[in-house]
C-alpha cells in the first residue's frame, strides 16, 4: 500500500503546528520490544503458563490477587515492572521529541500506557498524563492514605510459577503494597497522581485553544478506547488534525489521516518527508 501522500500531508500538518499532542497505547511498545496484549492469544504468548492455568490478561490484572495471594499477584507486576526497566524506547520516541523542539511547539503526552516509557525517552515528567496510572508507582492495598511512592523495589521472579519472590509493603501501616495502576474491577485505585495530570492536561489544551494543534496517534485499539476518545475529542477542535497510526484499526473520519502501519514505520516516514525541504 502507497501511504506516500499520507505522511506527505501529515508532515504538512506538522510543519505547520503550533502545539502537538501525542497520545498512545500499548502498540506504541511493540516496536520497542513489549507485548501489547492484544486478545488472549497476545497475553498468553508473552506469558505461556498463563494460558496454562488459564488466566486471561483481565485474571491477571486483577487488585484482588494482591489481597489474597500477593505474591503470585507480584509475579505478573514485578515481571512487568523488570521488563520495563530494562527496555530502551525506540526511535520513534526522539523523533515526535524532535519535531516539538524543530517547530516550536508545545508537547503533551497522554497515554494508556503503564510503563514509564516517555519519561525514560526524555519527556518531561510534568508534560504527560497516564490515564491508567504507573507500575513506577506504589500505593497501599487497603489503602490506608491517599500516598503514591516511586517504585524502588526489586523483583525476582520464579518463571515457573510466576511468583515473585519479594512482596512490596506499605511504609506506613505495614500491608501489601500494589502497583498504582488501574486495574480491572479496581475500587482501591488512588487516583491522585494521575488526577493531578489531567489537570496539567487541560491546562495544555486552554493555552493552545484556537491554535493549531496536531495529534499523533499511536498504537492506540477500540477494546479500551480511552485513548482514541481522548485523540478525536482534541481533533473535532478548530484548527486540530489527528494523524492516527494503527497497523490493525487505523479507521477515523476525514479530514484526519489514517496510517495502518507500525509507531516506529510511520514517524520514520512522516521525518523523512519533513526533511525533503532541506535537502533540497
Amino acid at each position: 500500500m502507497d501511504l506516500s501522500d499520507q505522511y506527505a500531508k501529515a508532515a504538512e500538518w506538522i510543519g505547520e503546528a503550533q502545539a502537538l499532542l501525542v497520545t498512545a497505547g500499548a502498540g506504541m511498545g511493540v516496536d520497542s520490544g513489549l507485548p501489547d496484549f492484544r486478545g488472549d492469544a497476545g497475553f498468553w504468548k508473552a506469558y505461556p503458563l498463563y494460558q496454562r492455568l488459564g488466566i486471561s490478561f483481565v485474571d491477571a490484572a486483577n487488585p484482588d490477587h494482591f489481597e489474597r495471594d500477593p505474591s503470585f499477584g507480584w509475579g505478573f507486576y514485578g515481571h512487568r515492572t523488570n521488563l520495563y526497566r530494562e527496555t530502551v524506547p525506540h526511535r520513534g520516541f526522539s523523533i515526535l521529541l524532535e519535531w516539538s523542539r524543530r517547530f516550536g511547539m508545545e508537547y503533551f503526552v497522554a497515554t494508556s500506557n503503564v510503563d514509564g516509557q516517555f519519561q525514560k525517552a526524555g519527556y518531561r515528567e510534568d508534560a504527560v498524563l497516564e490515564f491508567h496510572g504507573s507500575i513506577h508507582h506504589l500505593q497501599c492495598t487497603r489503602p490506608c492514605s491517599n500516598r503514591i511512592w516511586e517504585n524502588r523495589e526489586a523483583f525476582g521472579i520464579d518463571l515457573e510459577t510466576m511468583r515473585s519472590g519479594h512482596v512490596p509493603l506499605c511504609p506506613h501501616c505495614g500491608a501489601t503494597a500494589r502497583p498504582n495502576i488501574l486495574m480491572f474491577g479496581d475500587w482501591g485505585w488512588i487516583e491522585e497522581r494521575t488526577r493531578r495530570q489531567q489537570d496539567r492536561f487541560r491546562a495544555f489544551l486552554d493555552r493552545n485553544s484556537g491554535k493549531r494543534i496536531v495529534v499523533v496517534e499511536m498504537g492506540a485499539g477500540t477494546a479500551i478506547p480511552t485513548v482514541r476518545a481522548a485523540s478525536e475529542r482534541v481533533g473535532s477542535l478548530s484548527h486540530a488534525h489527528v494523524v492516527r497510526i494503527n497497523p490493525r484499526e487505523p479507521e477515523i473520519r476525514p479530514p484526519h489521516i489514517s496510517l495502518p502501519c507500525n509507531a516506529l514505520e510511520a514517524l520514520s516516514a512522516i521525518d523523512d518527508c519533513l526533511a525533503k525541504p532541506a535537502q533540497g
